[in-house]
């Protein structure tokens, strides 16, 4: 594989955001508006760390000419978690997941078009990447994927079992550990063992696992870029690297079969450079060129997006996520065999919560 960051929609990765504001998140929420009148609620559902930048999207959305008398119900929750409640009959007009595994359980349930993903951006909204997040002034002086995995170095990550943000997590380091290793498979399971034995808390999902470090547990945090950078617009004292060697993080969403059809203006809006703006305000990547501006708690706020030496795709290094997930995640149901990430997690006893 080469050490150089690829062409296309990577190439937006070094691109910097606009002027941040104030933030405030929580894992879960229920939030319905509190606007009067008789225009149209759509439901809303999301995997759990965009929440900061969708309450002022949506805002800003309402003040526009499509999204008049436009209200919001949102949940937010891990990735998995949600898209399993919507294919349950839980109410969506707008889904927004962390993983495009769980948007094709929502089209294989007849829920999203099979076309979701054909547009400019293949179905995208925001990108981030994989980065190691650690006490203030780093006190281990962690600079890579090598030194979380030294004995009783502690490590915090969401579980895969239900969080999108943990099988990225997970990948990332997966993909170092075969680059550095020459490809040797067997070389990059052991680093996943390695990094489960030191493994301290697999929360349900990247917001409780930030909230987890945060609090106090571990010595490192493996998480979304934007997430690190929230924290520190949030106040919370931490540093974040983003390794040599990380993961595109590409977040799919789409609207619902029989949906409001404002929910399809929703969707279209934020292709534009306002909710741009919005999503890179709080630590994501853009997936359109041009929006550009500073970005507070980024390591540089000027320059607040730096390009990794490599950076894999799951599309381009893992094969598509159906096969990374039947690779890395499948869970032995109906007799098929576990997945690397499982049969680790099963031996080394961290089965998360």
């Amino acid at each position: 594989m080469s050490n150089h960051v690829r062409n296309g929609r990577r190439r937006r990765l070094v691109l910097a955001a606009t002027v941040v504001g104030m933030l405030g998140a929580t894992a879960c929420s229920t939030n319905p508006s509190d606007a009067a009148g008789g225009g149209v609620t759509l439901d809303l559902i999301a995997y759990s760390t965009p929440e900061t930048a969708y309450n002022e999207i949506t805002e800003r959305f309402s003040a526009t000419g499509d999204g008049e008398g436009v209200e919001f119900s949102t949940s937010y929750g891990p990735s998995g978690d949600q898209s399993r409640a919507v294919e349950g009959g839980q109410a969506a007009d707008y889904v927004n997941f962390s993983l495009e595994s769980d948007m094709t359980r929502l089209v294989d349930a007849g829920l999203v078009a099979d076309d979701w993903n054909a547009g400019e951006h293949q179905g995208i909204v925001a990108d981030s990447v994989v980065v190691i997040v650690t006490r203030p002034g780093n006190p281990l002086g962690i600079e890579g994927w090598e030194d979380i995995v030294e004995p009783g170095v502690e490590i915090v990550s969401p579980n895969p079992g239900s969080s999108g943000g943990a099988r990225w997590n997970l990948l990332a380091a997966y993909g170092h550990a075969l680059e550095v290793n020459g490809g040797d498979e067997e070389a990059a399971r052991s680093y996943l063992v390695d990094f489960f034995t030191n493994a301290v808390a697999l929360p349900g999902s990247a917001r409780d696992a930030l909230t987890s470090f945060t609090s106090g547990v571990g010595d490192v945090l493996i998480s979304y870029e934007n997430e690190a950078i929230l924290a520190r617009q949030n106040g919370e004292e931490l540093d974040y690297i983003v390794p040599d060697e990380t993961l595109l993080i590409e977040t799919p969403a789409a609207v619902t079969e029989g949906a409001e059809p404002e929910a399809q203006a929703f969707l279209d809006y934020l292709y534009t450079d306002e909710a741009q703006a919005s999503f890179l305000k709080y630590g994501y990547r853009p997936v359109v060129e041009g929006v550009t501006g500073e970005v507070e708690g980024a390591n540089d706020p000027a320059d607040p997006f730096p390009a990794p030496t490599t950076l894999f795709t799951v599309g381009e290094d893992f094969g598509g996520w159906p096969e990374a997930a039947e690779k890395f995640f499948a869970d032995g149901e109906d007799g098929e065999p576990l997945g690397l990430v499982a049969e680790v997690q099963q031996e080394t006893g961290k089965l998360g919560e």
